[in-house]
């Protein structure tokens, strides 16, 4: 196997596992212990990797994967989830998408829908949704970000804060344990706080590999969605405080 296929195998399995070790990786791949030490202080010198004595890790919550990346990261979780997420919008209703691969996976999902007005501050979702006639597509303002196609910063907030949305998707970056939704990028953070005070219901799309991530700026509480779509079931203690909460977790293809 090729290094440029070994390396995203890698990735994915320090995802999965939390860690890599050189020993593992020689063995699963059928190389030497020469080659994945250099793979990994290759992905260590790109910043998607931190090597360790025998290993590596993921690098610490302070930076949020390449967009490229995430787009083909777990495609079929985020395609279930999608198909789950369009399958609860109505037709006919004002709609929110922000930022995200995620919620991307869902625009796709919506080329059938009729009467939408749909308000993003993705460029990727507006262009997704160009396909739908029976759409109506209003982009956000904003800075655009060039690596992701979202539009962040003050602007978005105050063009956010002129409507209210009968329902909002988002996506997010990260979960942590106590059920907070986390992301990386500070101006973002703040424009999905805005997304959340102007909706009249929302719905976060987040597949398993999220509870392994941690980024450092929290958006919000599990506590304040009303509907939140993934592709495993969750650890006990937040399933329960998610029933306490008013929080419908649905996990795709479970019902």
């Amino acid at each position: 196997m090729s290094q440029s296929l070994r390396h995203p195998e890698i990735l994915e399995i320090a995802r999965r596992d939390g860690k890599v070790t050189v020993e593992g990786l020689a063995q699963h791949f059928g190389v030497t212990l020469q080659t994945i030490r250099r793979d990994l202080s290759e992905l260590a010198d790109s910043g998607r990797l931190e090597r360790v004595h025998g290993g590596a890790v993921l690098p610490s919550g302070t930076m949020n994967i390449g967009y490229e990346e995430r787009r083909h990261l777990n495609m079929e979780a985020k395609t279930a989830i999608a198909r789950a997420c369009a399958a609860r919008i109505p037709q006919g209703i004002s709609l929110f998408l922000n930022i995200g691969t995620s919620t991307e996976a869902v625009a796709r999902e919506l080329l059938h829908h009729k009467g939408l007005m749909v308000v993003t501050n993705n460029m990727n979702v507006a262009n997704i949704l160009v396909a739908n006639p029976e759409c109506e597509v209003l982009v956000s303002g904003g800075s655009l970000r060039r690596t992701d196609g979202g539009l962040i910063g003050a602007l978005a907030t105050e063009s956010i804060r002129q409507f209210k949305f009968d329902l909002a998707v988002i996506g997010c970056s990260a979960l942590d344990a106590e059920g907070d939704i986390l992301d990386f990028d500070l101006q973002e953070v703040g424009v999905s706080r805005a997304i959340l005070r102007q909706s009249r219901r929302t719905f976060l799309v987040a597949d398993h590999t999220k509870f392994r991530r941690s980024a450092p700026a929290r958006i919000a509480s599990l506590a304040e969605i009303d509907k939140f779509l993934t592709d495993r079931p969750l650890p006990p203690a937040l399933a329960s405080a998610c029933e306490g909460w008013g929080c419908e977790v649905v996990v795709a293809g479970r019902g």
